[in-house]
């Protein structure tokens, strides 16, 4: 997912998708701790999309608290 894409979404989509992304990388942990996980370089994908989405949650408070 692209620092674009996360951008145009709102406030409460990127909530939702932390929360998904969350999830997905408590499974790929979960997966690489029994020997089961295929592409383990998806967990780092998955942490930089996490980054992302936070980063991008930050910049719209930030940006909020600064028209306020």
């Amino acid at each position: 997912m692209k620092a674009s894409e996360i951008r145009e979404l709102s406030a409460a989509e990127l909530e939702s998708k932390l929360k998904d992304l969350k999830a997905e990388l408590f499974n790929l942990r979960f997966q690489l701790a029994i020997n089961q996980l295929d592409n383990p370089m998806r967990i780092s994908a998955v942490k930089k999309d996490i980054a992302r989405v936070k980063t991008v949650l930050r910049q719209m408070e930030l940006n909020d608290s600064a028209k306020a």
